[in-house]
Order: C-alpha cells, then sequence, then structure tokens
C-alpha cells in the first residue's frame, strides 16, 4: 500500500517521523453536506528512511498490503462476526429475544476489546513499519 506523507523530523540516520493525512469516506465536501466538523487529521509515524528525505519534504511511501489487510479485518470484521454469532447461536439454542440481543452486544463489544488489545500489542511492537520509497 502506498501513501503521500510529509518527514516532520529525522529521528536517526535510518528513520524519520512521517505525518500520513488520514483518509475518510466523505471526502470532505462540507459545502454539500452541511459539514460534521471533522477536519482532516493526521497519523504520525516512524519510517525507514534509506533515501535520506529531509523534513518537510513529501515523500510516497509503502506498507505491508498484507499486514494492512489483517489489521482492517480484525477491527471491522471480527466485532461484527461476533455480534452476528452471539445472536445465532442463542437462537439456535431458543433464548429469548433478550438474550438473543445481549449476546449480540456482547460479541460484539468481546470483538471491539480484541480489536483495541490487538493495537496495543502492535504500537509496542513496532506498529505497521512504513518505508519512504522516494520523493514525491
Amino acid at each position: 500500500m502506498t501513501q503521500i506523507a510529509t518527514v516532520e523530523r529525522i529521528l536517526d540516520a535510518d528513520h524519520a517521523e512521517i505525518s500520513v493525512p488520514r483518509k475518510s469516506a466523505c471526502g470532505h465536501d462540507c459545502e454539500e453536506c452541511a459539514g460534521c466538523g471533522v477536519t482532516g487529521t493526521a497519523v504520525h509515524a516512524r519510517a525507514v528512511n534509506p533515501i535520506g528525505a529531509r523534513p518537510g519534504q513529501k515523500v510516497v511511501v509503502e506498507s505491508s498490503t498484507q499486514k494492512m489487510l489483517g489489521i482492517v479485518a480484525l477491527v471491522y470484521l471480527i466485532p461484527v462476526v461476533l455480534f452476528m454469532l452471539g445472536y445465532l447461536v442463542m437462537n439456535v439454542l431458543k433464548a429469548s429475544v433478550g438474550v438473543q440481543y445481549f449476546a449480540a452486544v456482547a460479541g460484539f463489544a468481546a470483538g471491539i476489546l480484541l480489536a483495541v488489545r490487538y493495537d496495543r500489542r502492535l504500537r509496542k511492537k513496532g506498529g505497521l513499519v512504513f518505508t519512504i520509497v522516494r520523493l514525491f
């Protein structure tokens, strides 16, 4: 996966801190939709800097697409799957509707907790690895 980023500062001889604009589904065309108040935020990350990019330069960064898809699946799919699983298991067991709803919500909450725990573990291990491949 490639993205455009800005080099914020040099961390050491081989690494730089980059700022990657966070993508959103809305497109930020606020005049058309009455505006949600969300501004374009940026994610700061550590990147391998083999080309010697300097602060302020726009660069193209690359990250592992496979790892990114794994993170997306965990964050978005697991809570939904656990929601459905909780509901369906209780349905098969002929539980009351209230118990079915409770199990569904509990499954969703468990999925969110798994995603948060994974995120914390990933950050401890260094997170997603970005590599600066060229100047923009």
